[in-house]
């Protein structure tokens, strides 16, 4: 085993072989997800509910709370975008792509704060106060709510949401010893951009010329 390999995934030599093959299936299912929401695409919600089934599963036996929180609000999240993507507000037309109204940027701020007090607490229950990681677990799992409800309202800000989180947390699964988690937010954090402009392009598209 050459030293360059040893140190991506030399950590992977205590796990299971399933938890290895289970999060590699979630790795694959999330970066399709991810693809699909890049493209407008419906099929968004149904491999992202495969890839947070998983991840919580691994995570609960981790013991990464924090991060098993973040997948099973994207697991409900997942669910209420499901409905509100295939809502039709006339006879013919379903939620379009919209900018962030005064009082949804209210909405965000409240749903940042209370995630950080909602996981502040449940650390202290579980004693989890024990590294750095933690502290930052908690300000990534608040992000990524604030990202995940705007991308269910079909927000185009949820991207900008999306590139900070997952920029933060291409170290920080690296460093917990998740190297092909890691790559996929590094994978992640390009395709946000991508889909970024997409949806930016699909706005300017659809406004009338004045």
């Amino acid at each position: 085993m050459s030293p360059i390999f040893d140190y991506f995934f030399g950590q992977y030599s205590t796990y299971d072989t399933i938890d290895i093959i289970l999060e590699i299936t979630a790795v694959i299912f999330g970066l399709l997800s991810v693809w699909f929401s890049k493209q407008n695409n419906i099929w968004v919600y149904p491999t992202g509910l495969l890839s947070t089934s998983i991840f919580v599963y691994l995570l609960l036996k981790w013991g990464l709370l924090g991060d098993m929180l973040i997948n099973v609000y994207y697991f409900i999240m997942s669910l209420y975008g499901w409905y509100i993507w295939t809502r039709k507000i006339d006879e013919t037309h379903v939620t379009p792509i919209t900018t962030v109204t005064k009082r949804e940027h209210i909405i965000s701020l409240l749903i940042f704060l209370t995630t950080i007090v909602f996981v502040y607490m449940v650390y202290q229950v579980f004693d989890k106060w024990n590294s750095w990681t933690a502290y930052v677990d908690t300000i990534t799992t608040a992000i990524f709510f604030v990202g995940m409800w705007l991308m269910a309202k079909r927000k185009v800000e949820n991207w900008i949401y999306w590139i900070i989180g997952d920029i933060i947390s291409v170290p920080l699964y690296f460093y917990k010893g998740f190297t092909f988690t890691s790559f996929q937010y590094l994978i992640f954090t390009i395709l946000a951009i991508y889909g970024y402009n997409a949806w930016k392009k699909n706005i300017n598209s659809s406004r009338p010329i004045s």
